[in-house]
């Protein structure tokens, strides 16, 4: 006959075992199996797939979105956009950011709202607008038919770091204006940092922000 106390400590012995097997290859060997294989091929993207700027000092990740907002004015809710730089999609979830400052991620989600949804309706009218209002310059104009969908709705994350080569265009009037610069060597910059379908076939031509503004800052340095 089995004696219980024996049963119940051998089955806890069993259990500590397990657990401290278990530990060992899931908790450490595994982590830092799959930890050292991807510093030795991919280092760039194992570290966050981190950028620098000029001076050398990570301003953000290629993969997440960022903000470029100048120091929010009092009794105003929310920062205006600090129009020397291209501008990212519309989101709440990106920090306010330029090139230089600490990169802080507050949420992320898309508003699931439908499209007939008023309030939603009200939002890209709105954004439309400022679309338009913002990027008009002396000598350009930007018509409401030009604003491309990317430039006043979300993407589903919220933190989608690309924009469209028709929004980047749309800018380029503006960022030229504000830092002093010629329309066509703004123009290149965009055509430089327009990526291309994935494999030339999947998604659709992209351009970084983020990589876009540290090669503008780069250019107005000079």
């Amino acid at each position: 006959m089995n004696n219980p106390a024996t049963n119940t400590a051998r089955l806890t012995a069993a259990g500590l075992r397990a657990l401290l097997v278990l530990t060992l290859v899931t908790g450490v060997l595994y982590p830092v199996l799959v930890t050292g294989i991807a510093q030795a091929l991919f280092p760039h993207k194992a570290n966050g797939s981190e950028l620098t700027d000029g001076d050398d000092k990570v301003v953000g990740s290629e993969l997440i979105g960022q903000r470029y907002d100048l120091p929010p004015e009092t009794g105003r809710e929310t920062p205006a956009p600090d129009l020397r730089w291209f501008q990212p999609r519309p989101s709440n979830g990106l920090g306010t950011n330029t090139v230089n400052t600490q990169y802080d991620l507050l949420l992320s989600g898309a508003t699931n709202r439908s499209g007939d949804n008023a309030d939603l309706i009200k939002w890209v009218g709105d954004a439309k607008a400022a679309v338009v209002r913002d990027n008009s310059t002396a000598t350009y104009r930007v018509k409401p038919s030009d604003v491309p969908p990317d430039a006043v709705t979300s993407s589903a994350s919220g933190l989608d770091p690309h924009i469209s080569p028709e929004y980047a265009r749309l800018q380029v009037h503006r960022v030229a204006e504000r830092n002093g610069l010629g329309v066509a060597r703004v123009e290149r910059l965009v055509a430089d940092h327009t990526e291309g379908r994935v494999l030339g076939f999947m998604g659709e031509p992209r351009v970084n922000v983020l990589k876009l503004n540290i090669a503008l800052k780069d250019v107005t340095r000079k």
